[in-house]
């Protein structure tokens, strides 16, 4: 069975800051909409931070936010209303001008504008040099050390390489390429005089282990090819778009941009946002996930919420087949087992603060492919948690941002639907430090 997500649409009605990156959530922009700029890259120029990415709510045409701490981010608008099936949109600026390139017809899309914001026309449409291929997957890097923009894609012959970006905006020689396997959605950081390329494999909409290459010289050549996270997670049910470092007045940290499609790459899609653990010496790559996180973009320092107060579910009302049972990985040692079909694991008295608040859902999935599980929040209609982070099942933490009535007034009913062979585990709900306690 599968609910709407009218409970979403009531947390958003009272938009506050955001305070948190949290992995596969539902993410809103200052306006309190979704935000929709999937397959994107990140630059920073001054303070402040610009995502690009494709829409998919308006034909993949590009769509730009702005932002000065990664967190909360303002919706700046379609860039080139004009231009629709642009996919994996990036910026640069090798010139004077400010440049977004893509793929559209399996071509290299450029365009054009004399600002950051706004204003994008059609500059080129070519083949990737130096064979004319076409190519699908768009990714873009650049070196501080030699100011130089480098366009990154997967040819449809299964190369991946790496082309120079001219002076001028034309798109230059190939300076090296990642052969023997079908990879794409490509992306480079570089850390301490090593280039780390991150690709995935080609699954379609469906995830997979990323893998991530070496080498000391942007001209190759690349070795490797080990997992960026343990394999079972498949990247943690993300694609690679693009890697961002923050350089801060304490640490240099480097994140992993990706995508968490839905089944055909719309509008239900989230992101995946990780700090990466980098070591130049070992030249190893792996993501760091926490299901909740953010980085002080002026100091690099990446930091994590603390707890403000649990709900254990053994101490839960408990209806139909739902019992307490030993559980030796969770905080109390006890856990919910058989909330599924009519019975539920019932919360009272949760503490709300009257505006949207982040709340995490600490449960096991034995399969998330063969149920949902789903909440009843005081008087509003069913959701499944699933439709508000597409980490829902696959974490044992998945938190969600509610808007829960001030007060210890709060009740929260859990329970699940699925096959006969799905199965849940409930452990309990925790609440999270605002910011203003803190």
């Amino acid at each position: 069975m599968l609910f709407s997500s009218l409970l979403y649409a009531s947390t958003v009605s009272s938009v506050l800051g955001a305070s948190w990156i949290a992995p596969g959530a539902v993410w809103t922009d200052t306006d309190g909409n979704k935000i929709d700029a999937h397959g994107g890259g990140v630059v920073q120029r001054g303070d402040t931070f610009y995502w690009v990415g494709q829409s998919a709510s308006s034909n993949q045409t590009p769509l730009m936010y702005s932002s000065t701490d990664l967190i909360n981010w303002k919706n700046l608008g379609k860039q080139a209303s004009q231009i629709t099936g642009m996919w994996r949109p990036k910026i640069a600026k090798p010139n004077g001008s400010f440049w977004l390139f893509g793929q559209q017809d399996r071509y290299v899309l450029s365009l054009k504008s004399t600002a950051q914001v706004g204003g994008y026309s059609q500059s080129a449409k070519v083949h990737i040099p130096p064979s004319d291929y076409s190519y699908s997957d768009t990714g873009m890097f650049y070196d501080e050390d030699t100011t130089t923009w480098y366009l990154l894609t997967s040819a449809d012959h299964n190369t991946v390489q790496v082309n120079r970006i001219n002076a001028d905006g034309t798109l230059g020689d190939r300076v090296s390429q990642l052969t023997g396997g079908a990879y794409e959605a490509p992306g480079i950081v570089k850390a301490d005089g090593v280039y780390f390329l991150i690709v995935s494999g080609k699954t379609g909409w469906r995830s997979n282990p990323n893998k991530v290459f070496t080498s000391t010289s942007i001209n190759g050549p690349w070795t490797g090819g080990a997992d960026v996270a343990p394999q079972a997670e498949n990247t943690y049910n993300s694609q690679n778009t693009f890697e961002l470092t923050v350089k801060g007045s304490s640490k240099t940290t480097y994140i992993y941009m990706g995508d968490s499609w839905d089944s055909k790459g719309g509008t239900d899609s989230n992101y995946i946002w990780l700090p990466m653990n980098i070591d130049a010496s070992k030249k190893t790559l792996t993501l760091d996930y926490h299901a909740m996180w953010k980085v002080d973009t002026k100091t690099g320092t990446v930091s994590y919420p603390s707890t403000k107060k649990r709900y254990e579910a053994e101490h839960a009302h408990l209806s139909g087949r739902a019992v307490v049972k030993e559980c030796s990985d969770c905080l109390s040692r006890r856990s919910v087992h058989g909330a599924n079909g009519d019975s539920e694991v019932t919360f009272r008295n949760v503490t709300g603060t009257g505006s949207l608040q982040w709340l995490s859902f600490h449960y096991k999935a034995n399969n998330p492919q063969a149920g949902e599980a789903h909440i009843f929040v005081n008087d509003e209609p069913p959701v499944n948690i699933s439709s508000l982070n597409s980490r829902a099942g696959y974490h044992t933490s998945t938190p969600v941002q509610l808007r829960l009535e001030a007060g210890d007034v709060n009740t929260i009913k859990f329970g699940s639907t699925g096959s006969d062979e799905f199965e849940v585990v409930v452990d309990g709900i925790e609440l999270f430090e605002e910011e203003d306690d803190l």
